[in-house]
């Protein structure tokens, strides 16, 4: 939906103002161009003007890929609306490209029509050549199906940086923030956050800030007064509930709902952490929050991470390590120490492709298996997981309430998509978060005057925690199997068998805390369910929405919580015909589903290191309602049952 309006600008000249519902922006170029900080500002400066928004960054796994190539290009894209949306948006309305290497990477996502705007000044022989083209694209006609605006961002980058003082090839640097300045004009941007941003970056450096203002400032200023844009859009605040919003990424958020959990509970966080892509920005974040009781530890390797995080939780703290799948790995026996010992741990998995080092900087929700079962021994663990950039935040607290009250390692199974993605998140105040404070064992509980660190509560099958140097709390400790009640090393067949079905009872009893499952089923008639977890949620949703509003019914369950399961999942499964589970894996949930409900789940999967696209979904849920509504019909697809 558009409406025209027309604004005159300097000079003269009539522009039009068309009113959009939503666009979707991606920002293409080398790594060196500075994409993701332009995304970034552009994010932040929509989030202040009130619309709902989703990114996707997507950016190379090498530090520094060679200049101009392929494996090089990183892109932002950003989704911005006036009304509730879930997703980055299946394909881009923009395309902005820096470099031939840009076009030819992100081209076939552009739906015909779309605007292209492109660097002319980089379109050269030479870049032309590294990635194939045989001609310009800009000037031999293949183009002809989008709206193409070449631009000589760089010249002009230069031209309105002629007297900062800066060589030519720092000035160069600053077009991102002309093609920023640009993009601000044409969606109507706030830009006094992004001056001020840039004051605050290059405050140690006042040419560079006052060259990428003047950038900045020239891009504004070009959009406003040049022939070749005579439009330029607006995209009204979408309505919210009332309150205080910030935009987030979901490593800002998940790292700020421990800082909460430390808060609500009384006690320090202690971070013990390796840096691994994606989840090193958890402990960036954690580091800088040292006057709310955080403190972070970056140790020399996974295990020396999870081992020292343990040690703290020992120590009457909250214990936390980040990581990704690799890390997940190495950390595993001394998460089944924290089963043995019966202690809280939180437990982040950030996501990203795999196996071994796999996708560094690329999606997947892969590691579900291993978080449930790759450790040795029965050694259960509760597994939990967020469904979007915001969701981080509670799901941060909802991990550390199931550890500190259970005594249990948690894990908390992230991705890349959601840790570097962004949304408009509204800020919780303090007193609305749960009670999360904890009663440390400060007498003995034995009828003979003596502790039982394995005398559990009635309810919980929690043991008591005691902190080191209590009087009277001597106990042992480590990972040999305990005795019941004393903790003593035992070797008991039947001990052992007692306390391993104690241990999964105490897992398996979490369910009593969960609520009951929420199905999205607006008309109640709906015979098909789609079923995700983690940041599925999205598409997931975006896709059902698209069914609806073709006037079909469907219903849609997110879980939160892995294992254990809701009480209720089977008897809700079990009302429709037919159950879709859509994954960023090869069936992993799918197949927990099959095996814990006896239900026939039709699996979806795709490992492309993205996010699913809502439209791909919608035509997927299409097949499987139609030929549930048609006797002995089939459905398509590439899982195991679909």
């Amino acid at each position: 939906m558009d409406t025209a309006a027309h604004s005159s600008a300097p000079g003269g000249l009539v522009k039009s103002v068309v009113e959009l519902d939503r666009v979707v922006i991606r920002l293409a170029g080398d790594s060196g161009d500075g994409m993701q900080l332009t995304g970034g500002r552009f994010t932040s400066e929509t989030a202040s003007f009130g619309n709902d928004l989703s990114t996707l960054p997507n950016f190379p796994a090498e530090i520094r890929a060679p200049t101009g190539t392929l494996p090089g290009v990183s892109s932002f894209q950003l989704h911005f609306a006036d009304h509730d949306i879930m997703t980055p948006g299946d394909a881009p309305d923009v395309l902005v490209v820096m470099n031939p290497a840009a076009l030819k990477a992100n081209l076939p996502d552009l739906p015909g029509g779309g605007l292209i705007i492109a660097d002319s000044d980089e379109f050269t022989a030479r870049n032309l050549a590294k990635v194939g083209y045989a001609s310009n694209p800009l000037e031999d006609g293949s183009l002809d199906k989008w709206q193409l605006v070449s631009v000589p961002l760089t010249a002009m980058t230069l031209e309105a940086l002629a007297d900062s003082g800066l060589g030519k090839k720092e000035a160069e640097r600053s077009k991102n923030m002309f093609t920023l300045g640009l993009l601000s004009w044409m969606y109507h941007r706030p830009t006094e956050g992004t001056i001020r941003f840039l004051e605050r970056q290059f405050r140690r450096k006042p040419q560079i800030a006052a060259a990428n203002i003047a950038a900045f400032r020239a891009g504004y200023n070009y959009g406003d007064t040049t022939e070749a844009f005579a439009v330029s859009y607006q995209v009204k605040p979408a309505p919210m509930a009332p309150g205080r919003y910030r935009h987030i990424s979901g490593n800002q958020a998940l790292a700020f709902g421990l800082v909460a959990a430390g808060r609500r509970s009384g006690l320090p966080v202690f971070l013990g952490a390796y840096p691994i892509t994606p989840a090193s920005d958890i402990l960036h974040e954690l580091s800088r929050h040292k006057a709310f009781g955080v403190r972070t530890f970056q140790a020399e390797d996974e295990i020396a991470g999870i081992g020292a995080a343990l040690g703290a939780s020992f120590g009457g703290a909250l214990g936390v390590t980040t990581t990704s799948g690799p890390g997940v790995a190495l950390k595993a026996e001394t998460i089944g120490l924290a089963v043995m010992t019966e202690l809280p741990l939180v437990i982040v998995d950030v996501q990203r492709g795999g196996p071994s080092t796999g996708l560094p900087t690329k999606t997947e929700q892969s590691d579900l298996l291993q978080a449930l079962y790759g450790r040795n021994g029965e050694a259960p663990v509760p597994v939990i997981a967020p469904k979007s950039p915001g969701d981080c935040f509670d799901a941060a607290l909802e991990a550390a309430r199931i550890a500190l009250t259970y005594r249990t390692p948690v894990i908390l199974l992230s991705d890349g998509y959601l840790a570097n993605g962004a949304e408009p998140w509204a800020i919780p105040a303090e007193e609305d978060l749960p009670d999360l404070r904890v009663e440390f064992a400060t007498a003995p509980n034995g009828e003979d005057g003596e502790f039982l660190p394995y005398l559990r509560d009635p309810e919980t099958l929690a043991r008591p925690w005691a902190i080191p140097g209590t009087a009277g709390m001597q106990h042992r400790i480590g990972g040999l199997e305990k005795a019941d009640r004393t903790g003593n090393i035992s070797y008991d067949p039947a001990n052992h068998d007692f306390m391993t079905r104690t241990r999964q009872a105490k897992v398996d009893g979490i369910a009593a805390s969960i609520p009951p499952t929420d199905v999205d089923d607006p008309d109640g008639d709906a015979r098909v369910a789609v079923i995700g977890w983690g940041s599925t949620y999205g598409p997931i949703g975006a896709a059902c929405r698209q069914i609806r509003t073709s006037g079909r019914s469907v219903a849609q369950v997110h879980l939160r919580h892995l294992n254990p399961l809701p009480a209720d999942l089977g008897a809700v499964l079990a009302r429709y015909d037919r159950v879709v589970c859509p994954e960023m894996n090869l069936g992993q949930l799918a197949m927990v589903l099959r095996a814990k409900y006896l239900i026939d789940v039709l699996s979806h999967t795709q490992v492309r290191g993205l996010p699913f696209r809502a439209a791909e979904l919608a035509g997927v849920l299409q097949d499987v309602i139609d030929s549930t509504s048609t006797p002995g019909a089939v459905p398509a697809g590439n899982g195991a049952a679909l």
